[in-house]
């Protein structure tokens, strides 16, 4: 089972030190994790460090993996694809970049096919990237990620474009795909009902640092809520589908001027 967990991981840019000392305990194939916090605390940051792309104090560790690096897919919050292909050419391509030979197997078209399909957007296959709205390139985007076949995936805000049922949809395929495969997913979500609902640890990152990480349902607090987002709040836990936060009030001093 692959296997991963930080230890005095840290990123800085510079002179600017935008992590440090961030420990976590092992994160186990089959769970989502989500990732939280305020707007540039560092999770992009954290993310690109965890896929190997920018270079940091502290280890990653990754054991029970079979690709290695290869193995590690990062998605980006904003990723640019902007090439003169159709949706269905684009995916197939990414797809073969990452197999050992560039001749098309069928299981190939049948795993593109799926992946389409679970994610609704069969009908922009023969449609040209560059045609597409946000929200569907935002799709098309997720879907070409998990054509590279992760055991490690990291989604930075992957729904932050999508309506309210595509959010939904997108959110239950990840866990379902989590558990099916066997693989670790890391997402960076706003919207904590959604980390809550679909997430099962946590990891709060604020201030540089990792202020708590665990079981979700243990992570999001009413304490948490008010020292890290200001929030004076309630947590309705009848149970983790159902589960929501409810805002009473905040707090006018944390606010940006």
């Amino acid at each position: 089972m692959v296997k991963l967990r930080l230890e005095e991981v840290g990123v800085a840019y510079g002179t600017h030190q935008v992590l440090s000392k961030i420990n976590t305990s092992f994160f186990l194939g089959g769970q989502v994790v989500a990732v939280v916090g305020p707007n540039a605390s560092g999770k992009s940051s954290l993310f690109k460090r965890m896929a190997g792309i920018i270079e940091g104090e502290g280890k990653v560790h990754l054991t029970g993996n079979k690709k290695g690096h290869f193995g590690v897919c990062y998605m980006p919050q904003e990723a640019v694809i902007n090439a003169r292909l159709t949706v269905y050419e684009f995916l197939l391509l990414v797809r073969k970049q990452f197999t050992p030979s560039w001749r098309v197997h069928n299981d190939e078209l049948i795993l593109i096919d799926s992946l389409m399909s679970s994610l609704s957007i069969n009908g922009l296959a023969f449609r040209y990237l560059t045609e597409l709205s946000g929200g569907q390139r935002q799709l098309v985007s997720i879907a070409q990620i998990l054509a590279r076949d992760p055991e490690i995936l990291l989604m930075d805000e992957p729904t932050s474009a999508l309506d309210m049922y595509h959010q939904l949809q997108v959110l239950n395929f990840i866990r379902s795909l989590a558990q099916q495969k066997n693989i670790i997913v890391f997402i960076a979500l706003h919207d904590l009902n959604h980390a809550l609902r679909f997430s099962d640890q946590m990891i709060v990152v604020a201030n540089g640092g990792v202020k708590a990480s665990g079981p979700s349902e243990e992570v999001l607090t009413t304490e948490m809520l008010w020292e890290i987002y200001g929030i004076n709040a309630r947590i309705d836990n009848c149970s983790r589908q159902q589960a929501h936060v409810i805002v009473d009030g905040f707090n006018q001093s944390l606010m940006p001027v």
